[in-house]
C-alpha cells in the first residue's frame, strides 16, 4: 500500500455504512419500522455488521436522519450554481424539502420515537437547515429579490407548513403555492 491510500477493508467499511444507511432510510420511509435484519438483507451486508454500526436502532435513525438533512443541506450550492437565487430557493422548497417531507414519513415516526428520551432533534441538524436558508436568502439579498431583515429560523418554520401537505394529493403544486406565499412576505417593500 502506498502512502495516502485507502485500505481495502476501510472503503469496504464505508460502502457497508452508505448502503446499511440507503436501505435503513427505504425501510423507514415505507414502514417506518427499523428491523436489523431486513436492513441487513436490503444491504446485502451481515446483521452483525449492521450492530458493528449502530449498536441500537435509535443510533441508526438518527444516522439515516443526519444523512438526510446533509442532502438538503449539500443541494443547496449546487442549486445556486444552475439557478438565479429565487428559483435556487423555489427548487429547494418544492423539489427538495417538501420531496423529502412528503416521502420521509415513516422516517418522521421513528425519529420522534428515537428521541423521545430526549425529547428533541439533534441540534446540529436544525443548526444545518437554518444554515441552508441562510446560504439561500443571502443570494437572495444580494441579488434584490428578498428583504434583508428576514430571519432565516423564522423562514424555516413558515416552511414548517410542509409538514401538513397530503403525501397522497398534489403536495407538489401545495408546496409551489406554500413556497409562492413565503416568497411574497419575503419580498423588498414597493
Amino acid at each position: 500500500m502506498t502512502t495516502g491510500s485507502v485500505s481495502q477493508r476501510r472503503a469496504d467499511t464505508r460502502r457497508n455504512h452508505e448502503r446499511i444507511l440507503i436501505a435503513a432510510a427505504e425501510s423507514l420511509a415505507a414502514s417506518g419500522e427499523v428491523s436489523f435484519n431486513a436492513i441487513a438483507k436490503r444491504a446485502e451486508v451481515g446483521v452483525g455488521t449492521v450492530y458493528r454500526h449502530f449498536p441500537t436502532p435509535q443510533a441508526l435513525i438518527l444516522a439515516v436522519y443526519w444523512r438526510e438533512v446533509r442532502h438538503l443541506v449539500d443541494v443547496v450550492p449546487r442549486l445556486l450554481g444552475r439557478h438565479t437565487p429565487e428559483k435556487a430557493f423555489r427548487v429547494w422548497v418544492a423539489d427538495h424539502l417538501a420531496h423529502y417531507m412528503m416521502t420521509k414519513r415513516g422516517l418522521a415516526n421513528a425519529l420522534r420515537l428515537a428521541t423521545a428520551s430526549r425529547g428533541e432533534l439533534p441540534a446540529e441538524a436544525y443548526e444545518a437547515m437554518v444554515g441552508a436558508v441562510t446560504t439561500l436568502l443571502k443570494a437572495n439579498v444580494e441579488a434584490g429579490t428578498v428583504r434583508a431583515d428576514l430571519d432565516p429560523a423564522t423562514v424555516l418554520r413558515g416552511l414548517g407548513g410542509l409538514f401538513y401537505l397530503d403525501p397522497n394529493g398534489d403536495w407538489r403544486s401545495q408546496a409551489e403555492s406554500l413556497a409562492d406565499l413565503l416568497w411574497r412576505g419575503m419580498r423588498p417593500e414597493a
